[in-house]
């Protein structure tokens, strides 16, 4: 393939044109299954790993997370990405809720100091993701991020 079919091929990924990539069978199923979430905080119908889900008419940013185990593989778009962590830290800091997050790992930001650096568990992933229906690997490393406790 030509760098320039590499480019447009990856051009979604770089950007923001398309946000509620589907996370990986691989990646969520053992997580589901040492976490047994309940609901999954930013999905679709086409996407959604759990059978209870926000989507984006819901606005899980608007919702009450209280009480949920949540998977969130939130939108990656620059203004949306730190909105969702800073409101999984929010909704995870009573003794009631877990969220866990798949996340770029951009240790550079404000937002990962802020918030990232406060999780209970963060664990980066080897190599690059490819998430369903992507045509390569991700163009950046990614992390899980657990904010909450395990046994909650």
């Amino acid at each position: 393939m030509s760098e320039q079919g590499i480019k447009t091929s990856l051009k979604p990924l770089m950007s923001s044109e398309k946000m509620d990539w589907e996370t990986p069978d691989s990646t969520f199923a053992p997580l589901n299954e040492e976490f047994n979430f309940d609901i999954d905080l930013a999905a679709s119908a086409e996407n959604t790993k759990c059978k209870d889900y926000f989507d984006e008419s819901a606005n899980s940013l608007t919702q009450s997370w209280y009480g949920k185990r949540g998977w969130l593989n939130p939108p990656y778009g620059r203004d949306l990405l730190p909105k969702f962590i800073q409101k999984a830290y929010e909704e995870t800091r009573n003794e009631h809720t877990l969220v866990v997050m798949l996340i770029p790992a951009r240790t550079d930001t404000s937002y990962w100091h802020d918030y990232v650096m406060k999780a209970e568990k963060i664990g980066f992933i080897r190599g690059r993701i490819k998430f369903v229906g992507a045509k390569h690997g991700a163009p950046f490393p990614s992390a899980i991020v657990i904010f909450g406790v395990k046994n909650k």
